[in-house]
Protein backbone atom coordinates (compact mmCIF):
# COMPACT_ATOMS: atom_id res chain seq x y z
CA UNK A 1 0.00 0.00 0.00
CA UNK A 2 1.35 3.45 -0.93
CA UNK A 3 0.05 6.97 -0.83
CA UNK A 4 0.91 10.70 -1.75
CA UNK A 5 -0.23 13.41 0.92
CA UNK A 6 0.61 16.39 -1.53
CA UNK A 7 0.09 19.65 -0.56
CA UNK A 8 0.26 19.49 3.24
CA UNK A 9 1.57 22.02 5.72
CA UNK A 10 3.72 20.46 8.22
CA UNK A 11 3.60 22.36 11.93
CA UNK A 12 6.74 23.87 10.96
CA UNK A 13 4.95 26.22 8.54
CA UNK A 14 6.72 24.26 5.33
CA UNK A 15 4.61 22.87 2.91
CA UNK A 16 5.66 19.74 1.91
CA UNK A 17 4.28 15.91 -0.33
CA UNK A 18 4.49 13.02 1.80
CA UNK A 19 4.99 9.66 0.50
CA UNK A 20 4.22 6.76 2.42
CA UNK A 21 4.82 2.88 1.65
CA UNK A 22 3.55 0.37 3.65
CA UNK A 23 3.33 1.47 7.43
CA UNK A 24 6.41 3.98 6.82
CA UNK A 25 6.62 7.81 5.90
CA UNK A 26 9.69 7.19 3.29
CA UNK A 27 9.69 10.83 1.97
CA UNK A 28 8.86 14.27 2.73
CA UNK A 29 9.23 17.06 0.02
CA UNK A 30 8.52 17.84 -3.45
CA UNK A 31 7.25 14.67 -5.10
CA UNK A 32 6.27 15.05 -8.90
CA UNK A 33 3.50 12.04 -8.69
CA UNK A 34 -0.16 12.80 -8.40
CA UNK A 35 -1.75 11.57 -4.84
CA UNK A 36 -4.30 13.25 -2.88
CA UNK A 37 -4.83 17.01 -2.14
CA UNK A 38 -4.48 17.69 1.13
CA UNK A 39 -3.73 21.58 0.58
CA UNK A 40 -4.90 24.03 3.24
CA UNK A 41 -4.29 20.90 5.57
CA UNK A 42 -2.01 20.62 8.89
CA UNK A 43 0.12 17.09 9.09
CA UNK A 44 0.74 16.55 12.57
CA UNK A 45 2.10 13.30 13.99
CA UNK A 46 -1.03 11.19 14.81
CA UNK A 47 -2.64 12.21 17.91
CA UNK A 48 -2.35 10.40 20.88
CA UNK A 49 -4.78 10.95 24.69
CA UNK A 50 -3.21 9.39 28.00
CA UNK A 51 -6.36 9.23 29.35
CA UNK A 52 -9.21 7.32 27.91
CA UNK A 53 -12.12 5.41 29.41
CA UNK A 54 -13.11 2.54 27.10
CA UNK A 55 -15.32 0.76 29.71
CA UNK A 56 -14.85 -2.76 28.05
CA UNK A 57 -14.61 -5.25 29.94
CA UNK A 58 -17.76 -4.96 32.17
CA UNK A 59 -19.80 -1.60 30.84
CA UNK A 60 -20.36 -2.34 26.87
CA UNK A 61 -23.82 -0.22 27.22
CA UNK A 62 -21.54 2.92 27.78
CA UNK A 63 -18.48 1.90 25.14
CA UNK A 64 -16.60 -0.70 23.74
CA UNK A 65 -12.78 -0.79 22.65
CA UNK A 66 -14.66 -0.76 19.27
CA UNK A 67 -16.52 2.27 19.15
CA UNK A 68 -13.98 4.04 21.59
CA UNK A 69 -11.45 3.64 19.19
CA UNK A 70 -13.56 4.54 16.08
CA UNK A 71 -14.36 7.90 18.18
CA UNK A 72 -10.70 8.04 18.48
CA UNK A 73 -10.23 7.91 14.53
CA UNK A 74 -13.06 10.24 14.11
CA UNK A 75 -11.15 12.89 16.33
CA UNK A 76 -7.32 12.05 14.35
CA UNK A 77 -6.39 9.83 17.23
CA UNK A 78 -4.18 6.75 16.05
CA UNK A 79 -3.27 6.01 19.87
CA UNK A 80 -5.65 5.88 22.72
CA UNK A 81 -5.16 4.31 26.72
CA UNK A 82 -7.75 2.56 28.40
CA UNK A 83 -8.23 3.18 32.15
CA UNK A 84 -8.93 0.84 34.57
CA UNK A 85 -11.54 1.12 36.31
CA UNK A 86 -13.17 -1.63 34.48
CA UNK A 87 -15.26 -4.85 35.54
CA UNK A 88 -13.11 -6.86 36.17
CA UNK A 89 -10.45 -3.95 37.26
CA UNK A 90 -7.47 -4.22 35.20
CA UNK A 91 -4.99 -5.04 37.94
CA UNK A 92 -3.80 -8.31 36.74
CA UNK A 93 -2.19 -9.84 33.69
CA UNK A 94 -5.14 -11.42 32.48
CA UNK A 95 -7.16 -8.41 32.41
CA UNK A 96 -4.63 -6.29 30.93
CA UNK A 97 -3.92 -8.88 28.02
CA UNK A 98 -7.27 -9.14 27.55
CA UNK A 99 -8.08 -5.61 26.68
CA UNK A 100 -4.45 -5.25 24.49
CA UNK A 101 -6.58 -8.02 22.39
CA UNK A 102 -9.80 -6.19 22.26
CA UNK A 103 -7.55 -3.50 21.00
CA UNK A 104 -6.02 -5.91 18.60
CA UNK A 105 -9.08 -6.79 16.68
CA UNK A 106 -9.77 -2.62 16.38
CA UNK A 107 -7.85 -1.44 13.33
CA UNK A 108 -8.65 1.69 14.21
CA UNK A 109 -6.25 2.97 16.75
CA UNK A 110 -3.78 1.09 18.73
CA UNK A 111 -4.88 0.62 22.29
CA UNK A 112 -2.66 0.80 25.41
CA UNK A 113 -4.06 -0.67 28.66
CA UNK A 114 -3.65 1.41 31.84
CA UNK A 115 -2.90 -0.39 34.81
CA UNK A 116 -4.45 -0.40 38.38
CA UNK A 117 -2.18 1.33 41.03
CA UNK A 118 -4.27 -1.17 43.85
CA UNK A 119 -6.39 -4.54 43.75
CA UNK A 120 -9.37 -3.63 42.77
CA UNK A 121 -9.02 0.39 42.87
CA UNK A 122 -9.47 -0.24 46.98
CA UNK A 123 -6.40 1.72 47.50
CA UNK A 124 -5.48 -0.73 50.67
CA UNK A 125 -3.01 -3.20 48.46
CA UNK A 126 -0.86 -2.78 45.24
CA UNK A 127 -1.82 -4.26 42.29
CA UNK A 128 0.61 -6.98 40.21
CA UNK A 129 2.41 -3.94 38.81
CA UNK A 130 5.37 -5.97 37.70
CA UNK A 131 3.43 -8.77 36.63
CA UNK A 132 1.53 -6.41 34.29
CA UNK A 133 4.73 -4.60 33.45
CA UNK A 134 6.34 -7.78 31.76
CA UNK A 135 3.15 -9.23 30.74
CA UNK A 136 2.32 -9.50 26.89
CA UNK A 137 0.51 -6.21 27.59
CA UNK A 138 3.48 -4.17 28.52
CA UNK A 139 2.05 -1.89 30.77
CA UNK A 140 4.05 1.16 31.67
CA UNK A 141 1.50 3.55 33.48
CA UNK A 142 -0.60 2.90 36.29
CA UNK A 143 -3.46 4.75 37.92
CA UNK A 144 -6.52 4.14 40.09
CA UNK A 145 -7.79 7.13 38.08
CA UNK A 146 -11.89 7.57 39.05
CA UNK A 147 -9.99 7.57 42.64
CA UNK A 148 -7.30 8.58 44.02
CA UNK A 149 -4.08 6.67 45.95
CA UNK A 150 -5.19 8.76 49.30
CA UNK A 151 -2.37 6.53 51.71
CA UNK A 152 0.78 8.01 51.10
CA UNK A 153 3.02 5.69 51.94
CA UNK A 154 1.05 3.47 49.46
CA UNK A 155 1.62 5.90 47.21
CA UNK A 156 5.26 5.92 47.82
CA UNK A 157 5.75 2.01 47.56
CA UNK A 158 3.73 2.64 43.85
CA UNK A 159 6.61 5.35 42.85
CA UNK A 160 9.23 3.32 44.22
CA UNK A 161 7.61 0.04 42.02
CA UNK A 162 7.69 1.52 38.65
CA UNK A 163 10.98 2.80 39.10
CA UNK A 164 13.01 -0.28 38.94
CA UNK A 165 11.67 -0.39 34.95
CA UNK A 166 11.11 3.49 34.31
CA UNK A 167 6.95 3.20 35.03
CA UNK A 168 4.48 6.16 35.73
CA UNK A 169 2.39 6.49 38.10
CA UNK A 170 -0.41 9.01 36.87
CA UNK A 171 -2.75 10.00 40.00
CA UNK A 172 -6.50 11.26 39.93
CA UNK A 173 -5.29 14.26 42.65
CA UNK A 174 -8.17 14.06 44.84
CA UNK A 175 -8.27 13.95 49.02
CA UNK A 176 -11.50 12.03 49.05
CA UNK A 177 -12.34 12.70 52.89
CA UNK A 178 -12.78 16.72 51.17
CA UNK A 179 -15.00 15.70 48.46
CA UNK A 180 -17.70 13.48 50.29
CA UNK A 181 -21.20 14.72 48.12
CA UNK A 182 -19.19 16.99 46.05
CA UNK A 183 -21.23 17.48 43.19
CA UNK A 184 -19.47 21.13 41.60
CA UNK A 185 -16.86 23.52 42.56
CA UNK A 186 -17.05 25.11 45.79
CA UNK A 187 -17.60 28.20 45.68
CA UNK A 188 -20.57 31.15 45.64
CA UNK A 189 -22.08 29.35 43.11
CA UNK A 190 -22.41 26.21 44.47
CA UNK A 191 -24.06 27.74 47.68
CA UNK A 192 -26.57 29.81 45.22
CA UNK A 193 -27.50 26.69 43.45
CA UNK A 194 -27.73 24.12 46.67
CA UNK A 195 -25.25 21.95 45.54
CA UNK A 196 -22.25 20.27 47.91
CA UNK A 197 -18.68 21.90 46.59
CA UNK A 198 -15.98 20.52 45.27
CA UNK A 199 -12.95 22.67 47.21
CA UNK A 200 -9.99 23.06 44.77
CA UNK A 201 -7.93 22.35 47.94
CA UNK A 202 -8.93 18.80 47.56
CA UNK A 203 -6.87 18.66 44.33
CA UNK A 204 -4.09 20.78 45.38
CA UNK A 205 -2.80 18.79 48.28
CA UNK A 206 -2.84 15.91 46.98
CA UNK A 207 -0.59 17.28 44.05
CA UNK A 208 1.89 18.70 46.34
CA UNK A 209 1.94 15.62 48.68
CA UNK A 210 2.81 13.95 45.44
CA UNK A 211 5.04 16.38 43.81
CA UNK A 212 7.65 16.02 47.05
CA UNK A 213 7.25 12.13 46.95
CA UNK A 214 8.35 11.94 43.48
CA UNK A 215 11.34 14.61 44.08
CA UNK A 216 12.17 12.16 47.31
CA UNK A 217 11.59 8.88 45.23
CA UNK A 218 12.90 10.00 41.62
CA UNK A 219 9.94 8.19 40.27
CA UNK A 220 7.67 9.00 37.43
CA UNK A 221 4.95 11.02 38.39
CA UNK A 222 1.93 12.29 35.90
CA UNK A 223 -0.70 14.29 37.12
CA UNK A 224 -4.03 14.15 35.59
CA UNK A 225 -6.59 16.42 34.97
CA UNK A 226 -4.99 19.42 36.61
CA UNK A 227 -7.91 21.92 36.77
CA UNK A 228 -6.63 24.88 39.42
CA UNK A 229 -4.71 27.58 39.10
CA UNK A 230 -3.13 26.83 42.56
CA UNK A 231 -2.43 22.69 40.92
CA UNK A 232 -0.61 24.50 37.76
CA UNK A 233 1.33 26.33 40.12
CA UNK A 234 2.65 23.52 42.65
CA UNK A 235 3.68 21.43 39.35
CA UNK A 236 5.45 24.64 37.83
CA UNK A 237 7.07 24.43 41.29
CA UNK A 238 7.84 20.41 41.03
CA UNK A 239 10.01 20.95 38.09
CA UNK A 240 11.63 23.85 39.17
CA UNK A 241 12.58 21.40 42.09
CA UNK A 242 13.80 18.64 38.88
CA UNK A 243 10.58 16.66 39.61
CA UNK A 244 10.31 13.92 37.18
CA UNK A 245 6.62 15.05 36.63
CA UNK A 246 4.49 15.45 33.79
CA UNK A 247 0.65 16.96 33.79
CA UNK A 248 -2.32 17.09 31.79
CA UNK A 249 -5.02 18.76 31.19
CA UNK A 250 -8.53 18.10 29.31
CA UNK A 251 -10.39 19.67 27.07
CA UNK A 252 -13.45 20.47 28.62
CA UNK A 253 -11.36 22.42 31.41
CA UNK A 254 -9.83 24.61 29.01
CA UNK A 255 -12.49 25.64 27.37
CA UNK A 256 -15.83 25.46 29.40
CA UNK A 257 -16.48 27.14 33.46
CA UNK A 258 -18.14 26.58 36.04
CA UNK A 259 -21.46 29.30 35.05
CA UNK A 260 -22.38 26.27 32.68
CA UNK A 261 -23.81 24.21 35.79
CA UNK A 262 -26.12 26.92 36.63
CA UNK A 263 -29.36 25.08 33.84
CA UNK A 264 -28.90 21.60 36.25
CA UNK A 265 -27.91 19.85 33.36
CA UNK A 266 -25.94 17.18 34.18
CA UNK A 267 -23.60 16.79 30.87
CA UNK A 268 -21.86 19.13 32.85
CA UNK A 269 -21.05 17.48 35.67
CA UNK A 270 -17.99 16.55 35.53
CA UNK A 271 -14.83 14.81 37.78
CA UNK A 272 -12.70 17.24 38.86
CA UNK A 273 -15.39 19.46 38.73
CA UNK A 274 -15.47 22.45 35.96
CA UNK A 275 -13.96 25.44 37.34
CA UNK A 276 -13.81 29.08 37.11
CA UNK A 277 -12.64 31.24 34.00
CA UNK A 278 -9.68 31.80 35.74
CA UNK A 279 -8.40 28.67 36.92
CA UNK A 280 -8.94 28.05 32.90
CA UNK A 281 -6.97 30.58 32.19
CA UNK A 282 -4.25 29.64 34.57
CA UNK A 283 -4.28 26.47 32.49
CA UNK A 284 -3.82 28.29 29.62
CA UNK A 285 -0.88 29.96 30.94
CA UNK A 286 0.79 26.35 31.98
CA UNK A 287 0.47 24.92 28.73
CA UNK A 288 2.36 28.06 27.73
CA UNK A 289 5.19 28.30 29.54
CA UNK A 290 5.27 24.27 29.29
CA UNK A 291 4.14 23.42 32.87
CA UNK A 292 1.37 21.59 31.47
CA UNK A 293 2.76 18.65 28.82
CA UNK A 294 -0.26 17.02 27.12
CA UNK A 295 -4.45 16.89 26.53
CA UNK A 296 -5.67 14.25 27.67
CA UNK A 297 -9.43 14.24 27.13
CA UNK A 298 -10.68 11.60 30.55
CA UNK A 299 -13.03 10.81 27.82
CA UNK A 300 -15.94 9.34 30.00
CA UNK A 301 -18.68 7.63 28.49
CA UNK A 302 -22.06 6.98 30.06
CA UNK A 303 -25.59 5.72 28.87
CA UNK A 304 -28.45 8.03 28.75
CA UNK A 305 -30.12 6.36 31.87
CA UNK A 306 -27.22 7.58 33.69
CA UNK A 307 -26.89 11.45 32.21
CA UNK A 308 -30.55 12.31 31.60
CA UNK A 309 -31.84 12.46 35.25
CA UNK A 310 -31.51 14.60 38.35
CA UNK A 311 -28.20 16.40 39.01
CA UNK A 312 -27.22 15.16 42.12
CA UNK A 313 -27.96 11.77 40.61
CA UNK A 314 -26.10 11.41 37.48
CA UNK A 315 -22.53 10.14 36.82
CA UNK A 316 -19.75 12.15 36.49
CA UNK A 317 -18.21 12.42 33.17
CA UNK A 318 -18.20 13.56 29.29
CA UNK A 319 -16.94 12.60 26.03
CA UNK A 320 -14.66 14.29 24.32
CA UNK A 321 -12.53 12.07 21.15
CA UNK A 322 -13.83 13.69 18.46
CA UNK A 323 -13.95 17.30 19.43
CA UNK A 324 -10.64 17.67 21.43
CA UNK A 325 -8.19 18.79 18.72
CA UNK A 326 -10.78 21.65 17.69
CA UNK A 327 -11.53 22.83 21.06
CA UNK A 328 -7.71 22.71 21.53
CA UNK A 329 -7.77 24.51 18.00
CA UNK A 330 -10.27 27.11 19.11
CA UNK A 331 -8.01 27.75 22.62
CA UNK A 332 -4.71 27.44 21.47
CA UNK A 333 -3.93 28.35 17.51
CA UNK A 334 -7.43 30.57 16.68
CA UNK A 335 -7.03 32.82 19.47
CA UNK A 336 -3.23 33.13 18.78
CA UNK A 337 -2.13 32.38 22.01
CA UNK A 338 0.03 29.40 20.81
CA UNK A 339 1.53 27.78 17.67
CA UNK A 340 1.62 24.35 15.62
CA UNK A 341 4.34 23.15 17.31
CA UNK A 342 2.71 23.58 20.88
CA UNK A 343 -0.25 21.96 19.54
CA UNK A 344 1.34 18.79 17.78
CA UNK A 345 3.57 18.58 21.29
CA UNK A 346 0.32 18.77 23.05
CA UNK A 347 -1.87 16.29 21.02
CA UNK A 348 1.36 13.67 19.88
CA UNK A 349 4.60 14.14 20.95
CA UNK A 350 4.17 14.58 24.57
CA UNK A 351 1.63 11.85 25.33
CA UNK A 352 3.30 9.06 23.12
CA UNK A 353 6.77 9.87 25.02
CA UNK A 354 4.73 10.07 28.83
CA UNK A 355 3.30 6.72 27.29
CA UNK A 356 6.46 4.72 26.38
CA UNK A 357 5.32 4.81 22.46
CA UNK A 358 8.12 4.25 20.09
CA UNK A 359 5.94 4.00 16.91
CA UNK A 360 4.15 7.50 17.80
CA UNK A 361 4.29 10.69 18.43
CA UNK A 362 6.94 11.72 15.34
CA UNK A 363 5.94 12.79 11.67
CA UNK A 364 9.49 11.84 9.99
CA UNK A 365 11.39 9.83 7.27
CA UNK A 366 11.54 6.82 8.48
CA UNK A 367 9.08 6.86 11.28
CA UNK A 368 5.20 4.75 11.37
CA UNK A 369 2.67 6.40 8.90
CA UNK A 370 0.46 7.50 12.31
CA UNK A 371 -0.57 11.18 10.66
CA UNK A 372 -3.86 13.60 11.56
CA UNK A 373 -4.57 15.81 8.53
CA UNK A 374 -6.36 19.11 10.42
CA UNK A 375 -8.48 21.39 8.47
CA UNK A 376 -8.50 24.54 10.12
CA UNK A 377 -10.77 26.38 7.89
CA UNK A 378 -13.66 24.28 8.66
CA UNK A 379 -15.95 23.52 11.42
CA UNK A 380 -17.16 20.94 13.95
CA UNK A 381 -21.01 21.74 15.10
CA UNK A 382 -21.32 20.43 18.60
CA UNK A 383 -24.12 18.26 17.74
CA UNK A 384 -22.74 16.48 14.76
CA UNK A 385 -23.02 12.58 15.16
CA UNK A 386 -20.87 10.95 17.43
CA UNK A 387 -19.29 7.26 16.70
CA UNK A 388 -19.25 6.67 20.16
CA UNK A 389 -21.92 4.70 21.82
CA UNK A 390 -22.59 7.38 24.08
CA UNK A 391 -23.62 11.08 23.95
CA UNK A 392 -22.92 13.11 26.97
CA UNK A 393 -20.91 15.71 24.94
CA UNK A 394 -20.97 19.07 26.73
CA UNK A 395 -20.34 20.68 23.02
CA UNK A 396 -24.07 20.32 21.20
CA UNK A 397 -24.69 24.29 21.78
CA UNK A 398 -21.25 24.90 20.33
CA UNK A 399 -19.74 25.38 17.11
CA UNK A 400 -16.26 24.28 17.30
CA UNK A 401 -13.13 25.57 15.20
CA UNK A 402 -11.26 23.54 12.84
CA UNK A 403 -12.13 19.39 12.26
CA UNK A 404 -9.80 16.96 11.87
CA UNK A 405 -10.57 15.86 7.97
CA UNK A 406 -8.14 12.31 7.30
CA UNK A 407 -6.33 10.11 9.99
CA UNK A 408 -4.23 7.95 9.05
CA UNK A 409 -3.25 4.74 11.16
CA UNK A 410 0.11 2.87 10.73
CA UNK A 411 -0.20 3.66 6.58
CA UNK A 412 -4.43 3.26 5.97
CA UNK A 413 -6.81 5.61 6.41
CA UNK A 414 -9.09 5.36 9.22
CA UNK A 415 -11.22 8.21 8.74
CA UNK A 416 -11.22 10.28 5.02
CA UNK A 417 -12.95 13.07 4.11
CA UNK A 418 -14.19 12.71 7.78
CA UNK A 419 -16.42 9.51 7.59
CA UNK A 420 -14.78 6.58 9.19
CA UNK A 421 -13.67 3.73 6.80
CA UNK A 422 -14.36 0.67 7.21
CA UNK A 423 -11.17 -1.47 7.68
CA UNK A 424 -11.01 -4.82 6.66
CA UNK A 425 -7.94 -7.35 7.08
Amino acid sequence: MSSILKGVTLSSGQKADIRIEGDEIVEIGVISKAGIDCSGLVALAGFVDPHTHLRQPGFEASETVMSGTRAAASGGYVAITAMANTFPVADSPEVVEHIMSLGLLSKYAFVQPIGAVTKSLDGKELSQIQAMATSAAQVSVFSDDGVCVFDTDLMRQALLEVKDFGGVIAQHAQDPTMTIGSQMNDGALALEMGLTGWPMLAEESVIQRDAELALETGSKLHVCHVTTAGGVEIIRWAKKQGANITAEVTPHHLLLNQELARGYDPVYKVNPPLRTSEDAAALLAGILDGTIDMLGTDHAPHSSEKKECEWENAAFGMIGLESAASVLHQVLIQSGAGDWPLFERLMSTNPAKMLGLKDFGSLAIGSKANITLFDPSSSLPGDAPSASKSSNSPYAPLTLSGRVRHTMHQGYFTLFNQKLEEIHD
